[in-house]
């Protein structure tokens, strides 16, 4: 369920950590220093290996009543012939309720087309999962509002307009990314020109911010109005630092 009156912090751990004593370390750091009046919506999406793991310790511990599971992808389909994939029927059942769909890792690493993200963001919304759909430019130029219209085009292509406030969309803009080649960092007012450009074609969508984010700048991406949330990277495993980002989420 979307949470529109609180600031969401998604922690994407990626393929971290190396393994299940380091998840439990992570999630016990942030019992210690995060509460259930903090005034984030925090959801946790470990790799797929963990995931029963982090879902059995969310749900026998303190943290159940403010962390949510969010898992880092979906298959196509629930067929079951489908070596090395995740169905949404399976993450359902290991209680994920969000999923991140076409991250750029997805997108520009591993080649998936749009047809194939609009295909994975239906089948999370048949399952009553929460889509985390990552949309952004490679390359800062003259043509990047264009891309990004034709990228939210095909991403959200046949959905209808209650189905689209269902999703929370995280601007990710690809050449912001540290990991990169050729990284710069994302200002404020670059955001704000590519928010500009999403907003009227998801008006009532949640927009979330996802370049890089580190405690050095969560805080100035959080103070913009039409931000409602950030996705965190690689500081989503360290651990200290993303309580602080939380913190200032509150």
């Amino acid at each position: 369920m979307i949470m529109s009156n609180k600031k969401y912090v998604i922690g994407n751990w990626k393929a971290l950590p190396n393994t299940p004593a380091e998840a439990e370390q992570i999630l016990d750091f942030l019992s210690g220093h995060v509460t259930g009046e903090t005034a984030a919506s925090i959801v946790v999406c470990p790799p797929f290996v963990y995931l029963e793991d982090v879902a059995k310790i969310l749900n026998t511990t303190s943290l159940n009543s403010f962390i949510e599971l969010g898992a880092q992808d979906i298959a196509l389909s629930d067929e079951p012939s489908q070596t090395g994939e995740v169905t949404g029927e399976q993450l359902a059942r290991l209680g994920v309720r969000y999923v991140i769909i076409g991250h750029s890792d997805r997108r520009w690493k591993l080649a998936e087309s749009e047809e194939i993200v609009n295909q994975k963001l239906k089948r999370a919304l048949q399952h009553e999962l929460t889509p985390i759909v990552c949309i952004g430019e490679r390359v800062r130029d003259d043509q990047f509002e264009q891309f990004l219209k034709q990228q939210m085009a095909g991403t959200f292509a046949g959905l209808s307009s209650e189905e689209l406030r269902m999703c929370l969309i995280a601007y990710e803009p690809v050449w912001a990314i540290s990991t990169t080649p050729g990284a710069r960092p994302d200002s404020p007012d670059e955001t704000r020109k590519a928010l500009a450009v999403l907003r009227p074609l998801a008006p009532e969508s949640l927009l979330l911010y996802g370049g890089s984010v580190n405690r050095s700048n969560a805080d100035d991406f959080l103070a913009i109005p039409e931000i409602s949330g950030i996705l965190v990277g690689g500081a989503s495993v360290r651990k200290e630092e993303f309580v602080e980002i939380i913190k200032q989420a509150a």
